[in-house]
């Protein structure tokens, strides 16, 4: 079993920068890929960015492409998203998530088998 607890959001400015955190309990987390979605008030849940295990490879929605950045360490169990040049439409609560099963990043939230309690950020203009 993995435990996941995201934690850094919060009310920033337009413009403005958080990074967000996904620490996680159990061994097996550094052999999981990790996406991280977002879903807004009356909205679906959207996929928003991935890394592999090993973290060698990551995959960017295209709204969030050279604004946010995905990371990890592996020898904290924690999956980072740095989020920068924020837009009011950026307002959601964030989730992370780890798939156990598969071999290639997923963009689908059906994928993945573990998910955090979630973490509001919310953009004011």
């Amino acid at each position: 079993q993995v435990q996941l607890v995201e934690s850094g959001g919060g009310l920033v400015q337009a413009g403005g920068s958080v990074r967000l955190s996904c620490a996680a309990s159990g061994r097996t987390f550094s052999t999981y890929n990790v996406g991280w979605f977002g879903q807004a008030p009356d909205k679906e849940r959207e996929f928003v960015a991935a890394i592999s295990w090993r973290g060698s490879n990551t995959y960017y929605a295209d709204s969030v492409k050279g604004r946010f950045t995905i990371s990890r360490d592996n020898a904290k169990n924690t999956v980072y998203l740095q989020m920068n040049s924020l837009k009011p439409e950026d307002t959601a609560v964030y989730y992370c998530a780890a798939d156990s099963r598969g071999r290639i990043i997923s963009t689908t939230p059906q994928t993945y088998d573990y998910w955090g309690q979630g973490t509001q950020v919310t953009v004011s203009s």
